[in-house]
């Protein structure tokens, strides 16, 4: 067992009866996990049950990609060939390329994260050996919850349950903090990952919520009856990590009133002002 993952942690009741309150009319489930790393305080909300990430997978791939690096089977720099048949709807560029464009392995990471491609998502899954191979990563930073599904063999009956991956909002809060603490592979590799988790182009959810001017790394997902997110925010009282996670949604529109996008924004305010009242913010305006 990994350090992190031993370490005893207080529970905040005031912060987790705030969250309550904001949380008990939603319609579907919700799961939070919160840890305030340096005052090793957290608040738990079913944050030990398995849900969807839709996209949030991205960020076990990374993991997967940057294992297939540290073990020289590849590099950043290697050369791509695109070829139009990987053609994938949904979210993301790569769709968009033209037939047998070069492309390298740091801008799919890029577009992996930033714009949480799914072309180049399936494509550096299989470089990284595919779904069990990365599930085999998870076991080993003791993240028994967080799998790949999609496309990976013996899970299919899960892959229709949950579709491309499922976790708890505890592990996923926990994978990013590892990572933040460069304990992934080492602190060489994290930190790398951690850089490419910085660039958010999908940003209106609990980065809307939180002062542009500290440091954040987040990756969202979402599908018709889920939508979660997970964040780090380097704030100044110390980094503050926290994953929201839903399913069985009954609002499955896909537009910036969606009941759970805009409860995550709530969610993500009151956490940054429970512990940082010297900082205090409110959410400017949205910009249509």
């Amino acid at each position: 067992m990994l350090p992190f993952l031993a370490l005893a942690q207080k529970e905040d009741k005031k912060l987790k009866a705030l969250i309550e309150k904001e949380t008990k009319n939603f319609r579907g489930d919700i799961g939070i996990y919160v840890h305030h790393l340096k005052k090793n305080t957290e608040v738990a909300i079913l944050a030990d049950t398995v849900f969807p990430t839709a996209s949030i997978v991205k960020v076990p791939i990374l993991v997967g990609i940057f294992q297939k690096i540290a073990n020289k089977e590849i590099k950043l720099n290697d050369e791509f060939t695109y070829d139009a048949k990987r053609v994938y709807g949904g979210s993301g560029l790569m769709q968009f390329y033209k037939d047998s464009a070069k492309t390298d392995l740091s801008t799919m990471i890029s577009l992996m994260l930033t714009y949480s491609d799914n072309v180049t998502s399936i494509w550096l899954q299989e470089l990284s050996g595919g779904g069990l191979a990365i599930n085999r990563l998870m076991d080993q930073y003791g993240l028994p919850e967080t799998r790949v599904n999609s496309r990976t063999e013996g899970r299919r009956q899960i892959w229709e349950k949950y579709g491309w991956g499922h976790t708890t909002p505890r592990e996923m809060a926990r994978l990013v903090t590892l990572i933040r603490q460069g304990k992934v592979i080492d602190a060489r590799h994290s930190n790398k990952m951690y850089r490419y988790l910085k660039n958010q182009f999908y940003n209106e959810r609990s980065l809307s919520s939180l002062p542009p001017e500290f440091s954040t790394v987040s990756k969202t997902g979402s599908v018709d009856d889920a939508r979660g997110e997970v964040v780090l925010v380097n704030a100044p009282g110390g980094d503050i990590v926290f994953c929201i996670l839903t399913k069985n949604n009954q609002d499955q529109s896909w537009t910036y009133q969606n009941e759970a996008e805009v409860l995550t924004r709530k969610l993500a305010n009151i956490i940054w002002n429970y512990y940082e009242p010297k900082h205090k913010f409110s959410p400017y305006p949205r910009i249509e």
